[in-house]
Order: C-alpha cells, then sequence, then structure tokens
C-alpha cells in the first residue's frame, strides 16, 4: 500500500517506517522535527517537512492517492500537558481532525492512530483490557481519547476504517543499534537511567518507595518499540474490514522501577545511584496490559518479554549514540 506516515520521523514512528518499507509498502513521511529526526529515516523515503496545522501542504501531500494514514505526529509529555494543556489540544486533537478531514475529502479511509494507555487513568483492576472505562486523567491523555471518539464516529458517518493502539511503555532500540531513541528533554525511565550509566547525570530519581507493590515502587508494562512496530503493520491491514478497533500492545509483564534499575547495572556493568523522593501525583501503583485481544485477533505476539534484552538494545544505541542521532 501506498501510506502516509504522520511523525514518522520520531521515536516510535521512525520503527514503525523501518518496518512498513521492510514489508514491501510505499511509504511517504511527514514530520516537522519538531521531536523527530530526518537521520532515522530508512534512506530513500520521502520525507515532507511540514506541520499537521499546514493545511494547505497536508492537503497536497494527499493529493498523491494514498491508501492510508498512520498517525503519529502527536506532543506525548504527561507533565507537560497539564503545564500547557491548550498547546496538546491544539496539536494532538485539532492537528488530528484536520488531518481527517481532509483524509474524507479524498476518499482515504484506513487510518491507524497512536493511542496511548493513558486514556484509562487510574484502572478499576489489572491486568488492563480494553472494555475497562476510559478515565483520563491529565491532558495528554483527554487529547488521545477524544480523537479515539471521533475515529468511532468516523466509522459510522463516513466509512472510515480505523485501529487505535493504545501503548503502554515503548521502549528499547533497533535490535542492531542503528536507530533508537533520542528526546529532548528525555522523559522515559530507560534512556534515563542509561544516561546515569553514561555518566551524563548523577543519579536517577525514584519518585515514591511506598506503593503496594513488592518493591515499593511503581510497576509498568515495557513494550519493545520493534514489537510495537509488528503491531502496526499488522493493525494496518486489519483496518480493510472497516470500522474501529482498539488494542492495547504492552506485554502484560510488569517490572518496577527498582527492577528496571538492577537490571540496567547489569547489563552495563554500572553502578546506577538512585535517589528516592516522593510520588508524583497521579502516578497510579501499577499499569500493565492484557494483550490478549491483539493476540488472538491480529495473530500479534511480543517478541521481547525480559527486560533485560529489551534494556540490552536500548543501551546498544545510547552507548554507540551517546548524543543520540548528533552522535
Amino acid at each position: 500500500m501506498k501510506v502516509l506516515v504522520t511523525g514518522g520521523a520520531g521515536y516510535v514512528g521512525s520503527h514503525c517506517v523501518r518496518r512498513l518499507v521492510d514489508a514491501g509498502h510505499n511509504i511517504t513521511v511527514l514530520d516537522n522535527l519538531c521531536a523527530g529526526h530526518a537521520d532515522a529515516l530508512p534512506k530513500g523515503v520521502p520525507l515532507v517537512r511540514a506541520d499537521l496545522a499546514d493545511a494547505q501542504t497536508l492537503s497536497e501531500v494527499l493529493d498523491r492517492s494514498f491508501d492510508a494514514v498512520m498517525h503519529f505526529a502527536a506532543f506525548l509529555d504527561v507533565g507537560e500537558s497539564v503545564r500547557d494543556p491548550l498547546k496538546y489540544y491544539q496539536n494532538n486533537v485539532v492537528g488530528t481532525i484536520g488531518l481527517l478531514r481532509v483524509m474524507q475529502l479524498r476518499e482515504i479511509r484506513r487510518f491507524v492512530f497512536s493511542s496511548t494507555c493513558a486514556t484509562y487513568g487510574v484502572p478499576e483492576q489489572v491486568p488492563i483490557t480494553e472494555d475497562l472505562p476510559q478515565a483520563p486523567i491529565n491532558p495528554y491523555g483527554h487529547s488521545k481519547l477524544a480523537i479515539e471518539w471521533a475515529l468511532r464516529d468516523s466509522a459510522e458517518g463516513w466509512g472510515l476504517g480505523s485501529c487505535a493502539l493504545r501503548y503502554f511503555n515503548a521502549s528499547g532500540a533497533a535490535r542492531d543499534g542503528s536507530i533508537g531513541e533520542d528526546h529532548d528533554p528525555e522523559i522515559h525511565l530507560i534512556p534515563l537511567v542509561l544516561q546515569v550509566a553514561l555518566g551524563q547525570r548523577e543519579s536517577i530519581k525514584i519518585f515514591g518507595t511506598d506503593y503496594p507493590t513488592p518493591d515499593g515502587t511503581c510497576i509498568r508494562d515495557y513494550i519493545h518499540v520493534e514489537d510495537l512496530a509488528e503491531a502496526h503493520l499488522r493493525a494496518l491491514e486489519h483496518t480493510a474490514k472497516g470500522g474501529f478497533n482498539a488494542f492495547n500492545v504492552g506485554t502484560g509483564v510488569g517490572t518496577s522501577v527498582r527492577q528496571i534499575i538492577e537490571a540496567a547495572c547489569a547489563v552495563t556493568d554500572c553502578a546506577i545511584p538512585a535517589v528516592e523522593t516522593e510520588r508524583r501525583p497521579g502516578d497510579p501503583p501499577q499499569l500493565y496490559a492484557d494483550p490478549s485481544k491483539l493476540r488472538d485477533t491480529l495473530g500479534w505476539k511480543p517478541e521481547y518479554t525480559d527486560i533485560t534484552a529489551i534494556i540490552e538494545t536500548a543501551w546498544r544505541w545510547h552507548r554507540t549514540h551517546p548524543n543520540g542521532y548528533e552522535s
């Protein structure tokens, strides 16, 4: 298929572009590079440097007869969304609605959406299944849920076939170490821990040590970025069935903050000092997926379920690219 990938130069997007190319699809990337990196894209993949808000460029690009759109172009810092909610509603909601409107006018009816487990808020139970109530506790989660509503209604209103993939904690890097995670500022736990191992930070903060978990720290579900990419490929194929569908993308295995630090110490053979501090508001004790719907419907299962193996791929990238793509 001919697929437009918005935000395709970002962390998850670039790994998905690589997987789509390997599967034989014809890919064009649209990215404003505010958080993405042109060097993350496979050679030969066209990059249109533009913002979702640039309606004229978006219309001109989609005039090129695409079969589907895969959408990653969104802001994702939960803390920033609390401080500047309108930034998130403008880009994540208004920008995406504009994209869908252009798709509707050109009768492009296949869409894969990068959603998030943040739409569940503080879940009623774990592991999390797709039928649990969605009650986000921050503007980032609200912005993603709003688009899921729009996708449901678009399935009924104009025949859009779409899949929303609700990620848990995207992690790791390409197994060959060629592309990986490079955010500024960095907000994800594994790269922050590895920056300590590299000597780029003095220590890692542990936010809360008194949670009702085995070691007192938060538990999360870390899903390898290449497993995420495979889920996107299968979701793209599934959109041919029409309608709206949502899938959790996680391993079903929970790992605590302390376990991440211990695994990183083992992988890097470095001491990683930790500073214990107070809980962050709104951090649930445990978040991990029940990925059985994705397995049963699309035949997907994660290749990486061991946190040490995931961190090994991340360390391969960070060790050889200590300054990210500028390295």
